[in-house]
């Protein structure tokens, strides 16, 4: 009797625990849906912008913005009442208790992110009446969206990034490890179109203030990834996330039929402006991924020197021609969707031209300046880099 019991007794623990894991799975991929689901908004509100204009606050990027908002704080909600009022011992263990409550760290970010959204949607749309029509992606409405759209991405990174520190078994580390991949590269996602005013358009690629604001933005975030993931190449799987999302956006919106609603029309428009052409943030990302596997948890802030520089550096070497290509007529198709422009813009030989070069005093392009800058760049990059160690080292110890 004691043999037969025996399995029977493992195969229901093992039963249990296979329920108990499925049941905190399914919050996980919802946040993970409904962070991809307000990044992809955003992307689409911002063409919606730039291609139809501001005709009402129920357009379908809003619309698809606030469900994952709601999605995103339905499941964390769920997961915080079922921890604290049916959890088990383990369960309960690995939460963070919060007014009596208990759930995980990154469903808490993410509580807290869907509430900004939410409160955003009549503070943006009282903006648009008293005010009219945004000229810059950065107004304080938009920036108290972007607040709570980055803390849920932030959230769906710690949530996956907690499971995955706790896993033991080989198949479930992997699985887990796909799905901080795709949290990371949709918050990567988010930040290069929070940064896009100024690190987008090829036509600023060949100027300092491109590489600055990058330097200082992206290597950060880069640089937690690479530290923090559990497997090879983070930093660069999560990049490819990125490009995989912007590159689907622009070819997509470009099929869509879609006029201009408000004037002054400059540019005549026929379908949806898609974003431009993503950065090309895979090779830079191989290079920190390489870095910091060699420097381990070592001499940090050697580290984070040669990751600055060799971001900085990367980002040169790839963007510089690339960016001399897309400006040319053969970028001006399809696939690379250069030469498009939302419909307020005047045309002129400025669209073909770079922007913010480094100049001398009588007005021309001067290389030493432009290494000044460079150099700045670096120094942006480097203390970006010595925080997203530190970022990074921290991830690695969330457990919650």
């Amino acid at each position: 009797m004691a043999s037969i019991a025996a399995p029977v007794q493992a195969a229901r623990t093992e039963s249990t625990a296979s329920e108990r894991s499925s049941t905190r799975s399914w919050p996980l991929s919802a946040v993970l849906v409904s962070s991809t689901c307000i990044v992809v908004g955003l992307l689409w509100d911002i063409s919606w912008h730039s291609t139809v204009g501001r005709d009402t606050f129920w357009t379908l990027p809003h619309l698809l913005e606030q469900f994952g908002a709601i999605l995103a704080g339905f499941s964390c909600g769920w997961l915080v009442l079922s921890t604290t009022f049916r959890g088990s011992s383990e369960d309960r263990a690995q939460s963070v208790r919060f007014w009596g409550f208990l759930g995980p760290l990154g469903a808490w970010v993410t509580i807290w992110g869907t509430f900004v959204m939410i409160t955003s949607a009549p503070f943006d749309n009282w903006w648009h009446n008293a005010y009219g029509l945004d000229v810059q992606i950065v107004s304080p409405p938009h920036m108290v969206l972007a607040l709570g759209m980055v803390a849920i991405q932030i959230g769906a990174l710690l949530f996956a990034l907690g499971r995955q520190n706790r896993a033991v078994a080989m198949r479930e580390m992997r699985v887990l490890g796909w799905a901080y991949t795709a949290a990371a590269g949709v918050l990567i996602t988010m930040i290069a179109t929070l940064i896009s005013e100024y690190a987008s358009r090829p036509n600023e690629m060949h100027s300092p203030i491109f590489y600055k604001v990058a330097g200082g933005a992206l290597t950060v975030t880069l640089v937690a990834i690479a530290r923090a993931g559990r497997f090879r190449f983070p930093a660069a799987k999560a990049a490819a996330v990125y490009m995989a999302i912007v590159l689907v956006m622009m070819w997509v919106l470009q099929l869509v039929p879609a006029v201009p609603k408000l004037a002054p029309i400059y540019t005549a428009v026929t379908h949806m402006v898609p974003p431009t052409f993503p950065l090309l943030l895979v090779f830079p990302a191989i290079a920190v991924d390489l870095l910091v596997a060699r420097y381990g948890g070592r001499h940090d802030w050697l580290a984070s020197v040669a990751l600055g520089v060799a971001f900085v550096l990367v980002m040169v070497a790839v963007q510089w021609y690339f960016a001399d290509f897309l400006l040319s007529p053969a970028a001006r198709n399809y696939v690379f969707a250069g030469g498009q422009w939302p419909y307020m813009v005047r045309p002129g030989p400025f669209q073909h031209r770079f922007w913010n070069l480094a100049r001398d005093a009588v007005g021309h392009p001067s290389f030493p300046l432009f290494l000044r800058g460079l150099g700045v760049a670096a120094a942006f990059a480097v203390v970006s880099a010595r925080i997203g160690l530190w970022v990074g080292n921290g991830m690695t110890r969330v457990m919650r």
